[in-house]
């Protein structure tokens, strides 16, 4: 194996690794909106952790956005009201949140 080979090896190790922290990073933050959301809709306990991973599953549904787009009709179905510009600004928060739970492995 050649120096080239061992370095195209550590670059794809390193992709793969950087990958599936984007994934778990992004689950994370889908959870913690969730649970935000819930609290918004007055949801607690048991109805909101099942809400939140409502929120995780609905980024899985093929579309970019599942999870904010399936929180805004929420909130908007219930006459909660959560201009954009706040909506977003909890989603970057809770992103960098998400970012340093994940890797520092908790």
């Amino acid at each position: 194996m050649t120096t080239f080979d061992k370095r195209e090896e550590a670059f794809e190790k390193k992709f793969a690794v950087d990958e599936e922290l984007k994934f778990k990073a992004e689950a994370r933050r889908n959870k913690l909106l969730g649970l935000w959301v819930a609290e918004k809709l007055g949801m607690s306990g048991d109805a909101a952790k099942v809400y939140a991973k409502e929120v995780v599953a609905a980024d899985f549904d093929g579309a970019t956005g599942g999870a904010m787009r399936k929180v805004t009709v929420d909130l908007a179905a219930k006459g909660v009201v959560v201009p954009e510009a706040q909506l977003r600004a909890r989603v970057d928060e809770l992103t960098a949140l998400a970012i340093a739970q994940v890797t520092a492995g908790t």
